[in-house]
């Protein structure tokens, strides 16, 4: 196997799952061991392939990556634009609505809620929009960019995300609406303060200056600054056309909130168990306690200083020496950045009170208002998500792998999660897709996926107000 093969194969070493038999169009795999261990936790260092030679190697392979991944999508979910009536994003974009997950033949959600996770685990009939979702190319992994936020960089910065191998996976209307607001809880009088652009390195000074202190623009300019990354540096095995700057925080957490941009967790081993990241909402960081979807770190300093030491190059520091790692300053630079993202504010919720976050039954739909006595009720949200944050600052393991047996999807094992922290609910219209890895598409697709896994048994109706309830916070 060629050296530039192994970048991709050697963090995880299961090098068998490259000669696995695809099945059919729903990506199970036969024929292929899933091995619980890698043949070694690291990327090799020295490459002996010129770029010209990789770049081929990947170029060739783009379209049938792509198309499996497609294959994968279109099977597991319905991927048509149907908008949601009377609901928008903040600048007007639609809302998908609707549950997106398709299910298996024979099902409906009202019979597989009357299933125990059990019975739907030995059917094999658990929706496979609710398993974990694969990297757009799991084995090779790294960020990877939605096209509006690519164009905009390139036009701003004359800066280049895109990857001669990968193109972005979801369709745009899964994503969060782009240039997204930004509110600062340090000024709320001047509600949305980006002036409806992407806030760039090019733009922030003369947005910003008279708004934040020397500290925070300061801050802000480290977080829009462009350090090397594992996919975009200098080196023969980067996977942009030409030698990259590399990668900025708010590339991914545009306007410190998030475009839909995604990844894999930097510290899974091997590859084929590492999970999909999709990128959380930076808006209310100052009310949050842990940080990293998984990593349970303690604070937005750790968070921030991680991501650029260990993130960004897969969690192999050794591989970040080479490509041009960027050590933080913790007494200054780290806290500069964090003092920025600190004062994100989510978006006004007008329907909400002030003091407790509970609904202004004044102001709410008879809809509403019974989606908010389901949540803090029968549904059973509120025992993660409780108000007025609509997060408990904990990190909780639903153990979904109850529903499904282990295999392999498209170079993904679909095994457990783990603990996921959770995240504040406030603004959530604003954040699709959902979950930690994006696996839910629609807001509707998360009440029907939490409906089975907490088995509450929801009606239609109830359902529908719950949703009209998140819309509202």
């Amino acid at each position: 196997m060629k050296s530039h093969r192994l970048i991709a194969f050697a963090v995880a070493g299961a090098v068998a799952s490259a000669f696995v038999v695809l099945a059919h169009a729903q990506g199970k795999e036969k024929g292929a061991r899933i091995e619980p261990r890698g043949k070694t936790s690291y990327m090799p260092v020295a490459i002996t392939e010129t770029f010209t030679e990789i770049r081929a190697s990947y170029v060739k392979e783009k379209p049938g990556v792509e198309k499996r991944h497609q294959s994968l999508l279109e099977a597991r979910y319905d991927l048509s634009n149907r908008p949601a009536k009377g609901v928008t994003m903040f600048r007007g974009k639609s809302i998908q609505e609707g549950p997106r997950a398709r299910l298996a033949k024979g099902t409906t959600w009202d019979s597989l809620a009357t299933m125990s996770p059990e019975e739907i685990r030995a059917k094999g009939v658990f929706p496979a929009g609710f398993m974990p979702l694969p990297h757009p190319n799991q084995k090779e992994g790294g960020m990877v960019f939605p096209k509006v936020e690519i164009d905009e960089l390139k036009r701003q910065e004359d800066r280049d995300l895109t990857r001669f191998d990968l193109d972005f996976d979801l369709p745009d209307r899964f994503t969060p609406e782009f240039p997204p607001p930004l509110y600062l809880t340090t000024r709320p009088d001047l509600g949305d303060v980006s002036q409806g652009k992407l806030i760039t390195i090019a733009n922030y000074y003369e947005i910003f200056n008279g708004l934040l202190n020397p500290k925070q623009i300061e801050g802000l300019r480290l977080l829009l600054t462009p350090f090397p990354q594992q996919q975009f540096n200098q080196t023969e095995d980067r996977r942009s056309d030409h030698p990259s700057r590399g990668v900025a925080c708010l590339d991914c957490h545009s306007n410190g909130h998030t475009n839909g941009a995604t990844h894999l967790v930097g510290d899974i081993r091997p590859q084929e168990f590492r999970h999909r990241i999709d990128t959380p909402s930076l808006r209310g960081v100052n009310i949050q306690r842990l940080f990293g979807s998984q990593r349970a770190l303690k604070s937005v300093e750790d968070f921030t200083e991680f991501e650029q030491r260990g993130a960004y190059f897969d969690g192999d520091p050794v591989i970040g020496t080479k490509k041009g790692i960027n050590i933080l300053e913790r007494g200054s630079q780290v806290h500069f950045m964090a003092e920025f993202q600190e004062i994100l504010d989510f978006p006004p919720a007008p329907k909400l009170r002030v003091v407790d976050g509970r609904l202004d039954r004044a102001k709410a739909t008879e809809s509403e208002v019974h989606g908010e006595e389901l949540f803090f009720g029968k549904a059973q949200c509120s025992g993660c998500h409780p108000a007025p944050f609509y997060t408990d600052n904990l990190m909780h393991n639903l153990q979904v792998e109850r529903f499904y047996e282990q295999k392999l999807v498209n170079g993904m094992v679909m095994g457990a999660d783990g603990p996921i922290k959770t995240f504040p609910l406030r603004g959530i219209k604003e954040s699709p897709p959902y979950f930690h890895d994006g696996r839910l598409l629609t807001l509707e697709d998360t009440v029907e996926f939490f409906n089975l896994i907490l088995e509450t048994r929801l009606s239609a109706d109830e359902k529908k107000d719950l949703v009209a309830f998140l819309y509202a916070l």
